[in-house]
């Protein structure tokens, strides 16, 4: 199965490149996006950029295709959701939920110079990074490109109530099924609105694809087998 996968703020199409060997192994395709404003050189690209790059890769993809989305990014699949509902078979959201219609996309941290740099390693103390030593944190550090304010400042717009239709699986890591649950029930709309909203845990912080890419490859594969055979 082709699957799509956005990483999330700061990070470019490299996060995947731990999984995508795996994947690729276990005969899927896996595409790793290069995001406008997170790669390509681009200080001025806007969500609309980002949108459209997500919804290009999947007009390029055989049918049915699995889009992943990594952080703030599982907005981004959800919106691509929006915008092609029945060329998705599934949105795989992981750390994550999605946004509301008419919210900010990401407007999380101090900007400097038009863009949102990485704030540091001390707004992620705990479950999101007790995974990640040392090292891996400042080689990640370096990696990190600030995200255009075009892109986190933009308002999300949501239009077509078919996106409802497509399933959602949410990987845990940081947090746990039951937390997750929880917070759907009370504070994430869209899933609530939502069909079919499923939960799998992954002991790991907040950037799986590094800290244990394997058992997130193993994850994205058995939702690829579930839903090609469906």
């Amino acid at each position: 199965m082709d699957i799509v996968l956005i990483a999330g703020l700061w990070l470019d199409a490299g996060a995947w490149d731990p999984l995508v060997p795996l994947l690729e192994d276990a005969g899927h395709h896996p595409l790793p996006l290069l995001l406008p404003g997170q790669g390509d050189g681009s200080e001025s690209a806007t969500l609309v950029d980002q949108i459209a790059a997500v919804t290009g890769a999947i007009d390029k993809c055989r049918d049915p295709v699995l889009v992943v989305g990594h952080s703030a990014a599982c907005t981004l699949a959800w919106l691509a959701a929006d915008a092609r509902p029945r060329r998705i078979a599934e949105v795989v959201m992981i750390g994550g939920f999605p946004s509301a219609d008419g919210d900010l996309y990401a407007d999380l941290f101090p900007h400097t110079d038009g863009a949102m740099p990485f704030p540091g390693w001390a707004q992620f103390e705990g479950p999101d990074s007790r995974d990640l030593d040392q090292p891996t944190k400042d080689r990640l550090a370096a990696a990190f490109i600030p995200v255009p304010g075009g892109v986190t400042k933009a308002v999300v717009h949501l239009r077509d109530p078919r996106r409802h239709e497509v399933p959602v699986v949410i990987v845990c890591p940081e947090f746990g099924t039951q937390d997750a649950r929880e917070w759907v029930a009370t504070g994430v709309a869209e899933l609530q609105q939502a069909r079919d909203v499923s939960y799998v845990d992954i002991d790991s912080g907040h950037w799986p694809m590094v800290s244990c890419p394997a058992r997130l490859a193993e994850i994205l594969s058995e939702r690829a087998r579930v839903r090609a055979e469906l």
